[in-house]
């Protein structure tokens, strides 16, 4: 997969993108990262800088819009989706980017993520998942996991929590994928890729909270664990990890299981990613064991599906545009009439 490369010497840079606003955030946060690569990215796509819009909702991540030289809006808690999807109805053009959290999309926000993902907006939603309520200090998360210690669990949360990409496969999203604050390439190419997908891009970014949840994800993410506890997804090739990629991914039956790479098993005989393998998705995204258990399977991270469906705003234009030309424009007095009328005598 390429790494993003400026269109030309003229084009923008990651400055261009960088506002005069003091950086609010804790020394440390895995936010600053993943503001440094949409800055680095968003230069690249060849979008004049205002055609982007930045809707977040409330919390530590929906600070975002103050940080980026584009046109935003910090928005109300859980609704940014609803209004980005009323934006791209209306300016279609627009390249319009949802920043949101594990608190403030997926608990009062839910049923505003899941009616995007359905509807299949051109938008892109990045989920910043700590697994905690940040910006509150330090409450559990609809994604914190079972017996989280919190200032609301001072005896261990017995919520079981979400999977932010199995409820996305669920809603039928077009793009699912996950990537790292810690991990700027790949975090770099999943942004590219979220763009470059034609409808509801959904990507969650592990990302750390060093006040209050920190090293939530340092399996993932540090030297010693990251091989044989991450598996990167790449189309086309074949599920290999560990420090040596000498163990794999197959497939028996429906369950994924960990193989070892030799003795008569070869790269081939693994399972190999397919992208547009909706049904396999589904398993991909269920590969979500809890990291310190005997015998579970590495955590997957890069794109796990995407289809091909029509936008919601297309569609919506487009049937606009044919009751115009076939009825001319409308009557709203009429509209709102109805079909049924009463004479009052």
């Amino acid at each position: 997969m390429s790494e993003p490369t400026t269109a030309s010497p003229q084009a923008l840079t990651a400055k261009d993108f960088a506002t005069d606003q003091e950086i609010r955030w804790c020394p440390g946060c895995g936010d600053y990262s993943i503001l440094a690569q949409v800055q680095k990215v968003m230069p690249t796509l060849g979008i004049p800088r205002e055609n982007f819009v930045i809707i977040s909702g409330i919390g530590c991540s929906s600070r975002f819009p103050y940080y980026m030289n584009t046109y935003g809006m910090h928005s109300i808690h859980g609704r940014a989706t609803a209004i980005a999807s009323g934006l791209k109805a209306s300016r279609p053009e627009l390249s319009v980017w949802i920043v949101t959290g594990d608190g403030d999309s997926l608990s009062i926000g839910g049923n505003h993520t899941i009616h995007l993902l359905r509807r299949n907006f051109d938008v892109n939603i990045l989920l910043f998942n700590n697994q905690i309520y940040g910006l509150t200090k330090g409450q559990y998360s609809p994604t914190s996991e079972v017996n989280k210690v919190s200032k609301s669990t001072p005896f261990g949360s017995i919520d079981h929590p979400f999977n932010p990409l199995s409820l996305a496969m669920g809603a039928d999203a077009s793009f699912v994928a996950r990537t790292m604050d810690r991990d700027p390439k790949h975090l770099q190419q999943m942004l590219l890729r979220s763009h470059q997908h034609k409808g509801a891009s959904f990507l969650e970014i592990y990302q750390n909270c060093n006040i209050f949840n920190d090293g939530a994800f340092e399996l993932f993410t540090e030297k010693g664990s990251k091989p044989t506890e991450t598996l990167f997804l790449e189309h086309g090739k074949p599920l290999l990890f560990g420090a040596s990629r000498d163990k794999g991914i197959r497939l028996d039956g429906f369950r994924p299981t960990v193989v070892q790479v030799g003795d008569g098993i070869s790269a081939d005989d693994l399972w190999i990613h397919d992208e547009k393998d909706f049904y396999k998705g589904q398993i991909l995204v269920r590969m979500f064991d809890d990291p310190h258990t005997e015998g579970h399977l590495p955590r997957p991270f890069g794109v796990f599906y995407e289809g091909d469906r029509p936008t919601y705003e297309v569609m919506l234009n487009k049937q606009i545009d044919d009751v115009i030309a076939a009825k001319g424009k409308g009557d709203l007095d009429k509209l709102l009439r109805g079909s049924e009328t009463w004479t009052i005598v």
